[in-house]
């Protein structure tokens, strides 16, 4: 069996005609540790309030503009936007721009991270 596993979402635009507008990556990548989904969202589009029991979630906006609600507070997000969200928060999204709007959510156990970046890595050497 690989170590790797290859996917190709084709063009990001293509993400609206899936369900929701998300591809979700858990059940495609086979992914162990978080969920990824990549979506894309119409003018308007307002998804549902929810929250997690256990995830916190980062969103991560690759075009777009609209307004990231947490909580009751309302965020103007736009492309390069990053926002981390507690899994117990209340969270909604709206498109307020005229494009589609892009963005990734990553979602992984609250405080299950013990190691990261460098100090997860190592160097090896291939000649």
């Amino acid at each position: 069996m690989a170590n790797y596993k290859t996917l190709d979402l084709g063009s990001l635009e293509s993400i609206i005609n899936r369900e929701n507008g998300k591809a979700f990556l858990h059940d495609e990548l086979g992914l162990t540790s978080c969920e990824i989904s990549v979506s894309v969202m119409p003018k308007g589009k307002l998804p549902f309030n929810h929250k997690h029991k256990q995830n916190e979630e980062v969103y991560i906006f690759l075009k777009g503009k609209g307004i990231f609600t947490v909580d009751g507070n309302a965020i103007k997000v736009k492309e390069g936007t990053v926002i981390k969200v507690a899994p117990t928060a209340v969270r909604t999204l709206e498109n307020s721009s005229d494009e589609l709007m892009q963005y990734i959510c990553v979602q992984a156990k609250d405080g299950s991270l013990s190691q990261f970046g460098m100090g997860d890595g190592e160097f090896c050497w291939v000649f």
